[in-house]
């Protein structure tokens, strides 16, 4: 493919394309707009729920495009903002004259404009913007700025401080299986003591350690959040004088899912380490050494008497499982909760009727409902099939299913009856004190103070500099 084709049309091929790829992003944002003022009016009681119309589009479009709710939710705010403040950038967005990397900075810098300025801004920004692509990402904010500023100075973006911007994340490796990265900005002097611990537990073991001080203190790491003081040495000497009882300060527990075979060396199949995926053999018999075993044993097929499932259930429902089960949404189960699909006591407990949801999403299922609302029904496999307000049909299989296909066995089909909703439903909906809205307008209303604060301090400098440096006439 690489040794044919005129360059002239290559040329012309690559530009079209990429104007394309800007009208095409253009479609796609204007649908979501225009799928939240429908839902705006549908779910008009829903602006102080806890899941309000925001998060309700953003689990449509989540569902329909197969991505996160971040970035769903993501998608929709970049959305609405361009389409109700910003209707001129965004044609010159659909014409293919901008990319998604400028639209995105014309509308961070904008947001905290006011309504009754924002139109004229966008009618200057879009004759504009299209002779900025070439500005690098520190220029591009500069140009904005200056415009923003000539038309409401209240309005330029206030940086955010370095205290704000604290962080510390871990999370899985992209490329290597069982590893992670930690990363983060914190305090000086947290910072300060956290490194030097790392240097005390990684300086326990004996000079005949084989490892070097790096990976040291990244296994320091692990005995830090085991609570404990010290590594275990591998000099491998029965005579180490590093070695001692190590006892952790805390109970941390770890949960790794792997197949019997895995355990006794006879498959290399790997493991499942839970909230960070594929965990290698090899990593798997490492970690069983010091670990306690407890296997995973499938559910009987008689439903359970009460509304929560017993441990043993629950056990096995969250290694089937492993994330919530709603389209598009992969948040480990720990942090989302059991639901059942046949609400109780019309649905039994059973595993046929149970599955994870994370907070937001069982809101949704369980509120939004009715002629504009979500529908979902399960397998005895565990598959999820949810009908969407639109009628669109996704399925979702049991992500620890996919991977130990032991655990997605059918279990025993269960008899349901039909539920009744009851007046007053909506009551139990958790409650926001303020909406979206009004959340948003209050940040901007405090980062539109602190901006009039900088530019006065800013008048007061210069009104010194000039007086420090007046020289007044000779007479």
């Amino acid at each position: 493919m690489f040794d044919t084709g005129d360059p002239a049309a290559l040329i012309d091929a690559m530009a079209a394309a990429s104007r394309a790829e800007s009208a095409a992003i253009a479609q796609r944002l204007n649908a979501i707009a225009s799928l939240y003022q429908v839902r705006c009016r549908d779910y008009e009681e829903a602006q102080f729920w806890r899941t309000d119309v925001f998060e309700a589009v953003a689990a449509e479009v989540s569902a329909a495009q197969n991505i996160s709710r971040g970035r769903a939710g993501n998608q929709v705010r970049l959305a609405v903002s361009l389409y109700q403040r910003l209707p001129q950038v965004a044609a010159v967005f659909a014409r293919g004259d901008i990319d998604y990397r400028v639209l995105q900075a014309v509308i961070a810098r904008t947001a905290n404009v006011e309504d009754d300025i924002i139109g004229g801004l966008d009618e200057s920004l879009a004759g504009q913007v299209r002779k900025w692509m070439r500005f690098s990402k520190a220029k591009l904010r500069d140009r904005i700025d200056v415009w923003v500023a000539d038309y409401d100075p209240a309005a330029v973006r206030v940086p955010p401080t370095v205290e704000q911007n604290c962080y510390l994340e871990v999370e899985p490796h992209l490329e290597a299986a069982g590893m992670a990265m930690v990363g983060g900005v914190l305090d000086a002097v947290d910072a300060a003591a956290f490194d030097q611990r790392l240097d005390l537990i990684a300086d326990s073991v004996c000079a005949n350690d084989p490892r070097s001080k790096k990976q040291r203190r990244a296994a320091a790491c692990g005995a830090l959040g085991r609570g404990e003081g010290s590594l275990a040495c591998l000099c491998g000497s029965p005579d180490c004088p590093a070695a001692k009882i190590r006892e952790s300060a805390a109970q941390v527990v770890v949960h790794v899912l792997a197949e019997q075979a895995t355990l006794e060396g006879t498959s290399r199949r790997p493991g499942y380490l839970a909230g960070f995926g594929v965990l290698p053999a090899e990593s798997v018999r490492t970690a069983a050494k010091a670990a306690k075993l407890k296997p995973v044993r499938l559910p009987s097929s008689e439903p359970e008497s009460g509304y929560r499932p017993s441990a043993g259930l629950r056990d096995f429902l969250q290694w089937r499982d492993l994330t919530c089960r709603f389209p598009g949404c992969d948040r480990p189960v720990a942090g989302c909760d059991l639901d059942h699909t046949k609400p109780w006591p019309f649905g039994p407990t059973h595993a046929s009727g149970l599955k994870h949801y994370c907070r937001t999403d069982h809101l949704i299922k369980t509120f939004y409902t009715g002629p504009n609302g979500w529908r979902d029904e399960q397998l005895p496999d565990g598959t999820i099939i949810l009908t969407a307000p639109t009628g669109h049909v996704y399925r979702t299989e049991a992500h620890g299913g996919i991977l130990f296909p032991g655990l997605a066995v059918p279990t025993a089909s269960v008899a349901t009856t039909t539920p009744t909703d009851g007046v007053g439903r909506t009551a139990m909906m958790p409650m926001r004190t303020t909406t979206r809205e009004q959340d948003r307008r209050e940040r901007i209303r405090q980062e539109r103070r602190r901006r009039l604060e900088l530019n006065a301090e800013q008048e007061r400098q210069r009104q010194a500099w000039l007086a420090a440096t007046y020289e007044p006439p000779p007479f």
